[in-house]
């Protein structure tokens, strides 16, 4: 995934002017959806610290308030997108066969799968989650053997400091948010009684199956990333936000497992192989929440050696969705976590911290966006 910068083609939608909406719509970089991904998992961080139902703090508002601005983002980023593939065809072919955009088509996955988990536990719309899981579930079968199968067979291709990025985890990304979502609505159905229970059991073993997947997939990737991070020269550019992804996708991971962990508690709404694999999970979940606390303090000091050792401008830019994706996450998982496995009482202030860090860093994200669509009208004008 490149960094350069590029417009805010989600808030120029807003324009009334058709040509502006087809600009935007042609210029749409294929990971925006992180957009709706870092929306909705704040949403959800903030959920979570409110108390869930039946709170009626600030942080319930805004997470109830970001619900429905998430709805607009998503309903507006597939509008763009319906456009692109109907007038600018020839750049969307391009941007499949680009090793560095492709792999951003992968938000659209967790952009579905995190508006449905939003849709399930905080406005209880099963439906609607049912719905959006399946678009997901959809969308990560054809994006995933496309993708993959278009930058195999593809005749010219970049050196691995060019081509790989930390926007490649988007996939495991796409594969976890399959199974979270999943998991729920296992949980969901299973408390529906003995017509859930059915699709309660199928669902589990789609969400532990997706889970193992993912985990592999990140091994597999994680290993060029770091191979890609020590052995060939770094340029403060070449730090783009994805770079995030290496927490995020761990983190997400965590909660797929904490989700399969807080179903065996449920025997009725469970399956014998989840039961028979816990001492596994748990031991699993926990090693991918320790990677991801890992990989904080690192991308820290990497951020502090781009932007002010290296003094690389920082400005507004659609991939940082992709860094405030992984804050919130950290702390929606490590809450789940600290609910499924007996860990020490100290590590229960890591979530509201995280949560707080991570509106802060979405609301510095969002004055971004609108200062980007200020400039680009007055350049337009």
């Amino acid at each position: 995934m490149s960094g350069e910068p590029a417009p805010a083609p989600i808030a120029c939608a807003i324009a009334t002017s058709p040509g502006t909406i087809d600009r935007a719509a042609a210029g749409l970089h294929p990971a925006y959806f992180s957009l709706v991904m870092a929306t909705g998992i704040v949403s959800l961080a903030a959920w979570i610290e409110s108390g869930g139902v039946g709170g009626h703090s600030m942080l319930a508002a805004l997470a109830r308030g970001m619900f429905w601005l998430n709805f607009l983002f998503f309903a507006a980023l597939w509008a763009l997108t319906l456009i692109r593939i109907a007038r600018h065809r020839t750049r969307l072919i391009a941007d499949f066969s680009d090793h560095n955009k492709s792999v951003g088509f992968f938000t659209m996955v967790p952009g579905a799968c995190v508006l449905g988990t939003q849709a399930l536990l905080i406005q209880g719309m099963t439906g609607l989650a049912w719905g959006l899981w399946i678009l997901g579930t959809i969308l990560w079968a054809v994006l995933t053997y496309t993708i993959f199968t278009v930058l195999t067979v593809k005749s010219v291709k970049p050196t691995l400091a060019d081509g790989i990025s930390g926007g490649w985890l988007l996939s495991v990304v796409a594969t976890q948010a399959v199974a979270v979502l999943a998991g729920q609505l296992a949980s969901a159905a299973g408390a529906e009684g003995v017509v859930g229970h059915g699709h309660s059991e199928g669902l589990l073993f789609i969400a532990l199956v997706m889970w193992l997947g993912g985990a592999m997939l990140y091994i597999w990737i994680i290993a060029l990333i770091f191979y890609r991070y020590t052995f060939f020269p770094f340029k403060p550019s070449d730090l783009a936000p994805p770079y995030w992804i290496n927490m995020g996708a761990m983190a997400i991971s965590t909660l797929a497992g904490t989700t399969l962990l807080l179903a065996t508690k449920d025997r009725d709404s469970s399956i014998a192989l989840v039961r028979d694999l816990l001492p596994f999970i748990k031991g699993a979940t926990l090693l991918f929440w320790a990677t991801a606390t890992w990989w904080i303090p690192m991308l820290l000091i990497l951020g502090v050696w781009r932007h002010i050792v290296k003094r690389f401008p920082l400005r507004y830019d659609p991939l940082y969705w992709g860094a405030v994706f992984p804050l919130g996450m950290y702390s929606v998982a490590t809450a789940r976590m600290n609910s499924a496995i007996e860990l020490p009482p100290s590590l229960g202030v890591l979530p509201p911290v995280f949560c707080y860090v991570s509106i802060t860093a979405w609301a510095l994200a969002v004055t971004g966006m609108g200062y980007a669509v200020c400039v680009s009208a007055r350049v337009r004008k």
